[in-house]
């Protein structure tokens, strides 16, 4: 099948620091609970995990924001836990608890039998893709997407969300070999997932390194930011016949920006405590940067809302030979009005056109 010509392909330019006529704009989490269809379709699915691996339930969700919005990208619906739940750990999604694995990886036993799972187990996420590629229609492009090695075995430690790491560190410091056994394997295992997302059609990835920012420096390069490296160098870079893009976002990272935009990456996702005009500064327009407004600023009303929007554009100031993304510096929230990413995309939109003038 012959894709689409690509509509609308703002956001892929962005991120290859090409001139665009505005910033692009897309929201981590914008398929999600703030959107009352997304709600009705995720109680007609029965789960979160019956939503994720139903590939008609994940388009329809994908496309949702879509239809209400004018943003620039779609980002596939799934989780960053498919690939330990295709290991066989177990994965369930609690109501107001979160995701838990059932067989979370606390002995040396543990570890060692853990192998890089078939990737037929996860072809639900890969028909998805095909399929929202299909209804996009060239609408827009569609990001796939990971966890990092480091995240996600964060979680396969675990076995839940932490407040503070305790058993994962427990096993950094006293076992680091047991560690580096679970990164390595999970590094395999992302590449070849991130690969089978571009071959049924992601035109742009992205690494969710979430929980990057809680490593001492030094640990965070090598327990984090080598096996994200190692990622970024395996994954497919021309598809289709164009390029395909990575982002890698490591929340509380900022401190470490140089040294994440040497990785391979073509962009770097920023939280919203990073200085936009700082980091460009730092990096010299190397990369992309993607970011990074408060999510919170969503609950401030129209007026502050424009406001933070307009901070963010003149904070990357004039894009010349730069590359900026529009997004928030985290999910958004399940509480904000949609009518809130109405305004938001009206100003980012409307407000970002001077700064890319030649």
């Amino acid at each position: 099948m012959i894709a689409p010509i690509l509509k609308n392909d703002i956001f892929l330019r962005s991120l290859m620091r090409e001139p665009v006529p505005y910033t692009p704009l897309w929201l981590m989490r914008q398929a999600g609970r703030y959107l009352p269809e997304y709600n009705e379709t995720r109680a007609r699915a029965g789960s979160f995990l019956a939503l994720a691996q139903n590939r008609e339930y994940a388009c329809e969700v994908t496309l949702q924001p879509l239809q209400r919005f004018d943003l620039d990208a779609a980002i596939l619906f799934s989780d960053i836990l498919t690939i330990p739940h295709a290991m066989g750990l177990g994965l369930d999604f609690l109501v107001g608890e979160g995701p838990k694995f059932a067989h979370p990886l606390r002995t040396e036993d543990d570890v060692k039998k853990l192998t890089v799972p078939d990737l037929s187990k996860l072809q639900y996420v890969f028909d998805a893709v095909s399929l929202i590629r299909k209804e996009l229609d060239g609408k827009v492009p569609l990001i796939g997407f990971a966890g990092s090695p480091w995240t996600v075995g964060c979680y396969m430690v675990e076995g839940q969300g932490s407040s503070d790491y305790r058993l994962i560190k427990t096993m950094l410091y006293s076992r680091p070999d047991l560690l580096h056994r679970i990164l390595e394997v999970n590094t395999r295992a992302t590449i070849d997932y991130l690969n089978a997302q571009i071959q049924a059609g992601a035109q742009a990835v992205m690494i969710f390194d979430s929980w990057g920012g809680v490593l001492a420096d030094g640990l965070f390069q090598e327990f984090s930011l080598a096996y994200t490296r190692r990622v970024v160098e395996g994954l497919i870079r021309e598809h289709e016949g164009r390029v395909v893009p990575s982002i890698v976002f490591t929340k509380g990272g900022a401190q470490w920006i140089e040294q994440i935009a040497a990785c391979g990456c073509d962009a770097v996702g920023l939280d919203w405590t990073a200085n936009l005009a700082q980091v460009r500064q730092r990096v010299g327009d190397s990369v992309a940067l993607q970011g990074n407004l408060d999510p919170m600023a969503l609950f401030g009303g129209e007026a502050a809302i424009r406001t933070q929007a307009r901070r963010v554009i003149d904070d990357f100031g004039q894009v010349k030979n730069g590359g900026h993304v529009f997004n928030l510096g985290h999910g958004i929230s399940r509480f904000t009005p949609p009518e809130a990413v109405s305004v938001l995309v009206d100003e980012v939109h409307t407000y970002s056109r001077p700064k890319h003038l030649p």
